[in-house]
């Protein structure tokens, strides 16, 4: 598995009003940007709340946010980094493997799991982990990523999403 187009996702809300913005980076293996899309705000009515309970944001997170914005990417990609696990879920609704990134300072996160593993590098302790469904294929990835982490932080393009989203949201609220 070459690591050619690696797919940054990642949900931002800025106050309860505004609802939660879905943001995608595709950036090559230098994680120099190639793609960026972003979906509106998406604002849960009361009665959706109340219908979807607890899997609402698990909902809101794969079927209004990552599978719109995957299938709007215009060429292939590699992998899916995300931060929240819920992404995960994408796993089982597209083929391309989705990992989820946290750093040492989340050892919450860390379980004694087979679907986990740390990857070396310059930037401080960083873990992946997948869902069950790829936990097979979770070595030859760390492999692949740990090339790239040792010369870039794998986090940083996520502080990137968040500020693009930021100017995006105000673009919008300046309007």
């Amino acid at each position: 598995m070459d690591l050619v187009r690696i797919a940054f996702l990642e949900t931002y809300s800025f106050d309860e009003n505004s609802g939660t913005m879905g943001a995608i980076l595709v950036t090559d293996s230098d994680t120099k940007p190639l793609e960026f899309r972003v979906t509106a705000p998406i604002k849960p009515t009361n009665f959706q709340k109340t219908l979807y309970g607890n899997v609402l944001r698990e909902h809101m997170l794969v079927e209004l946010i990552a599978l719109p914005l995957l299938s709007a990417i215009k060429d292939e990609i590699d992998l899916i980094l995300v931060r929240d696990p819920l992404f995960l879920g994408i796993n089982n609704k597209q083929g391309i493997r989705a990992v989820r990134l946290f750093t040492g300072d989340e050892e919450s996160s860390l379980k004694k799991d087979s679907n986990q593993q740390a990857l070396p590098g310059e930037f401080g302790s960083i873990y992946i982990e997948t869902s069950k469904k790829f936990a097979s294929e979770l070595p030859e990835i760390a492999e692949r990523l740990t090339g790239i982490s040792s010369f870039r932080n794998l986090i940083e393009p996520f502080d990137r999403l968040k500020v693009a989203c930021e100017q995006v949201h105000l673009q919008k609220v300046d309007e």
